[in-house]
């Protein structure tokens, strides 16, 4: 069996579960390690360009009105692997490929390889999905062990408030800066295993463009900001869209110093274990003095004041 994966999230899956050497075929932004070993096929006229929020903003809205996909598939060499699956989504048709552009790039292969979208909505439904790829690659029994280590991870998040009756904390994760995007899909569950709860997310749905106002009104206790693709380092270039903003240092999060920036990876890309580390760092984010996260972690998030003082 070949299976090719067009989303950088089923990549990460893959890799997690040791399934990857019958993997080829992948995209421009998957993994480190897929892009050293794999071909990429699934590519994009954004590719190797920087741009700022409101740039990417346009650029994506003009392609919605126009029709035209900002993505495209080698075809070439997408036939030279044959593939006999190949993973897909209809999630978000501006951050991934989605299925319909796939269906006309395959269409003309001598093998028309099967299509299987993933299409996750809730933390649960990204667990699910674990064990639809790995079945699908024949080796359900991995994809359920590997859950069953993920869910593990997050039931000692979770003991922890139980053991110290920790009470919620208001939070607002933003997935996007200009315009402003509130959280949605898994996101305000992963919030939840953690320990907060954010009053203006979409759990289970898009995330949508919410009006500074209602951000202000609801002044949360922890703001987090990890926009989609952003690491924390591109994101603190755009951090003057918020803080010019006049009501910036009125905000509970702000006076509290409890603003941070995330890498996008553990929240906005929905493969399964980069999610737990989402709930392991938003745990050491809302209550910092009852969790410590791994070395790894440590890079892919950080203070917004700190990080301000140390870049001065």
């Amino acid at each position: 069996m070949k299976v090719s994966s067009f989303l950088p999230a089923i990549t990460q899956m893959i890799y997690d579960m040791g399934l990857q050497d019958v993997l080829d075929g992948i995209t421009f932004e998957c993994p480190a390690k897929a892009l050293e070993e794999k071909t990429r096929v699934v590519r994009c006229v954004m590719e190797g360009k920087n741009y700022t929020s409101d740039e990417i903003n346009t650029l994506f809205s003009n392609s919605k009105k126009t029709g035209e996909s900002l993505y495209f598939v080698d075809e070439e060499a997408l036939a030279k692997i044959a593939p006999d699956v190949i993973f897909t989504q209809d999630v978000c048709e501006v951050c991934q490929i989605d299925t319909k552009c796939t269906a006309a790039a395959v269409a003309n292969l001598e093998k028309e390889p099967v299509l299987i979208p993933i299409n996750p909505g809730s933390l649960q439904d990204v667990l699910d999905s674990v064990i639809t790829i790995a079945s699908a690659m024949g080796k359900k029994e991995v994809g359920v062990a590997h859950v069953k280590e993920l869910e593990s991870r997050i039931d000692k998040v979770i003991d922890v408030q139980r053991e110290n009756r920790l009470l919620q904390k208001s939070v607002m994760l933003l997935e996007w800066i200009d315009p402003l995007f509130n959280c949605g899909h898994w996101i305000p569950h992963q919030i939840g295993c953690a320990g907060g709860v954010d009053l203006l997310s979409h759990p289970s749905g898009d995330s949508i463009v919410v009006d500074w106002d209602k951000i202000v009104k609801y002044d949360p206790e922890v703001l987090v900001i990890a926009p989609c693709g952003y690491t924390t380092e591109t994101t603190l270039k755009d951090m003057p869209f918020l803080t010019e903003r006049p009501e910036w240092n009125s905000l509970r999060a702000v006076k509290n110093n409890a603003v941070y920036l995330a890498d996008f990876d553990m929240f906005t890309q929905p493969s399964a274990s980069t999610l737990v580390n989402g709930i392991e760092v938003l745990a050491k984010i809302i209550h910092p003095d009852y969790y410590e996260v791994s070395e790894e972690l440590i890079s892919k998030f950080s203070n917004f004041s700190t990080t301000l003082e140390e870049t001065k």
